[in-house]
Parts: C-alpha cells; structure tokens; sequence
C-alpha cells in the first residue's frame, strides 16, 4: 500500500484534471468568453496541440473589456500572455504555489516530457490545501 500524500507534497499532476482547452490565435475575444464559461474554467490556450503560443484568461478578458477593446475584433493573442510560465508535472503544491507568488500569476502551465499535459491554477491548489486541512484536523 503506497503512502498518501496531503497539502502541498502533492504532486501536481495529481491536481490537473480538465481536459485542455485551446483556441486559434485568431479567435475573438467573444469566443474565448464563451469557451471559459461553458467549460467553467479560468484560462484557455492560444495554439493547437503542437505549440502553445499564449495563454488568455477571465481576468485578460475583463481588461480587454474595461480597455474598451471590441470583443469581436480584438483576437485572442492581442491580449494573451506569452510570457509563460511552466512547471514540471513532478512538482510539488507547494513548489508550483511558489513559483505563482513569485511570478504574481494565477495559471501555470504543467508538461510532462516537454509536452503540455494540463494546466494548474491557484484555485486548483487552494483546494489541495483546504482539503488536506480537513483530513488533518
């Protein structure tokens, strides 16, 4: 019987779960919009299941909104993050919850063999904490 593993030793593939969702670099912020709140999911990725070249998230359509940017106009990667940000599927919680306060992001990208295999979020991981609390106490 293997050991169980609590809070932030976690390995986070065992946190990713929902499929990827990608969009085409062309695609309108509308679309993105849509694919967010029909898949009740924070971030998206901008590419196709070879490269990821963005990543657009709730909060990256908000200010695109409040900016004043039309939302059939203005494409996904006008307003994606390129500069992203990866972690190793072996890694921890807490490895990956450091790296995010370190770099004030909310979506990290998780590859396993170079390949992108998930996406984790800081609500994914709240949720790791808040559960291990409660098998603790």
């Amino acid at each position: 019987m293997t050991e169980q593993v609590f809070g932030g030793r976690t390995p986070i593939s065992e946190v990713i779960g929902d499929d990827i969702v990608r969009v085409g670099p062309d695609a309108n912020l509308v679309e993105v919009a849509e694919l967010l709140a029909g898949a009740n999911i924070g971030a998206v990725v901008v590419g196709d299941q070879e490269k990821v070249i963005a990543v657009v998230s709730e909060r990256d359509i908000v200010h695109a909104v409040a900016e004043q940017h039309d939302p059939i106009t203005t494409k996904a990667l006008e307003i994606g993050h390129t500069n992203l940000i990866w972690c190793d599927a072996s890694a921890t919680v807490t490895e990956v919850a450091i790296e995010m306060m370190d770099r004030y992001v909310r979506h990290v990208l998780v590859e396993d063999n170079a390949k992108l295999v998930g996406i984790v979020s800081a609500r994914d991981l709240l949720g790791v904490y808040a559960f291990s609390e409660e098998d603790t106490s």
